[in-house]
């Protein structure tokens, strides 16, 4: 579960300031598929790297799980960061001369995680996201959907408490964006939490509730009819 309270960030720029965030309030039970959606300058880029503690707010509180997150050091944010979160980005962010294997395997070793056991968890990963085959194959000779794929089982692979999903389909043409989200849905259908930032309507109303950010605050917070991408695909 993820609880945030009063949550306040502003940016230095020059001799002014940016207050980017304007007191949020928001919660996300456990096995919640939710949409944070607004245009440029809302803040959701800023509250969703908060909320993965790549970024700290100047006040307010964030829970996650439990857990208080604040006066984290790099090295105790980068722990919470493995224990609790799995990351989906708009570029991918796989490492290039990495498998796919060796990629969704990737946070297991920062788990420590013993060899054998990674791999195997990591290629049950690749199977439950349908690229078994191309386990050995490197991001290059993947297509787009298929590396966000990769993406998304790494994501998986630590087991994490919640998924952040930054612009997930946003480099996809709108088949494997649906192909994406459909996956996303599957993911969520077993209880995993999942927050997914995106400026579509189409792919928001593939979630259980948007919430719309307009000029640091939440002008809108609603639980939606779900559309199944499943139809799409």
């Amino acid at each position: 579960m993820i609880e945030i309270k009063d949550l306040h960030k502003s940016y230095r720029m020059g001799s002014n300031s940016l207050h980017v965030l304007k007191g949020i309030n928001f919660t996300a039970e456990e096995g919640e598929l939710v949409a944070i959606m607004g245009s440029s300058g809302s803040g959701k880029s800023t509250l969703l790297n908060i909320l993965g503690m790549l970024d700290l707010a100047d006040s307010g509180e964030y829970t996650l799980d439990n857990v208080p997150i604040k006066d984290l050091s790099e090295t105790k944010a980068a722990q919470y960061r493995n224990k609790f979160l799995g990351f989906i980005f708009q570029s991918f962010n796989l490492i290039n001369y990495k498998s796919a294997l060796e990629n969704v395997a990737l946070p297991l070793y920062y788990q420590k995680v013993g060899r054998k056991e990674r791999q195997e968890k990591a290629l049950n990963y690749l199977e439950r996201v349908g690229l078994k085959e191309w386990a050995t194959h490197l991001p290059s000779e993947l297509s787009g959907g298929q590396k966000q794929r990769v993406a998304i089982a790494r994501a998986m692979a630590a087991e994490p408490k919640v998924l952040l999903a930054d612009e997930p389909t946003g480099a996809l043409d709108s088949k494997t964006s649906y192909e994406v989200m459909d996956l996303i849905q599957k993911i969520n259908d077993e209880g995993n939490t999942i927050l997914v930032v995106t400026h579509e309507e189409d792919i928001a109303h593939m979630c259980k509730r948007i919430v719309h950010l307009k000029d640091g605050v939440i002008v809108e917070d609603k639980k939606i009819e779900q559309v199944r991408a499943q139809q799409y695909v």
